[in-house]
């Protein structure tokens, strides 16, 4: 792959780190704030449970941010690009699709059809 083209994917990786990182301090400030004190039980369980829907998000999140610092790791290596399954160039649209991708969509697909199967 091009270098001007790692280096757009790499602004891309980055981007997105930056937007859920940003995000990650919104809720952190939001589960902090002390107006969310209710004394009815019922308030307090809506708002027990949209904080644990939160936090889940967030988790999912923290996972994506590994994935997207182990493909800006990929693309110092130079094996940004590359399918881990057939060693073939993973196609530019998948990467822009999902640049944290580490198979090329046909191993992907296989993946995915030996999950169903087993």
């Amino acid at each position: 792959m091009e270098k001007d083209q790692l280096e757009e994917f790499r602004k891309i990786l980055q981007s997105q780190i930056d937007g859920l990182l940003k995000e990650a301090g919104k809720t952190v400030s939001e589960m902090t704030d002390e107006k969310t004190n209710f004394p009815d039980p019922t308030d307090r369980a809506s708002l027990e449970s949209d904080r644990n829907f939160e936090l889940r998000i967030r988790d999912r999140e923290r996972k994506l941010i590994i994935k997207i610092r182990e493909a800006m790791e990929r693309i110092d290596e130079g094996e940004f690009g590359i399918c881990d399954s057939c060693g073939e160039d993973i196609s530019s649209g998948r990467l822009r699709a999902r640049p944290v991708t580490t198979l090329c969509i046909e191993c992907k697909t296989e993946q995915e059809r030996q999950e169903r199967i087993g």
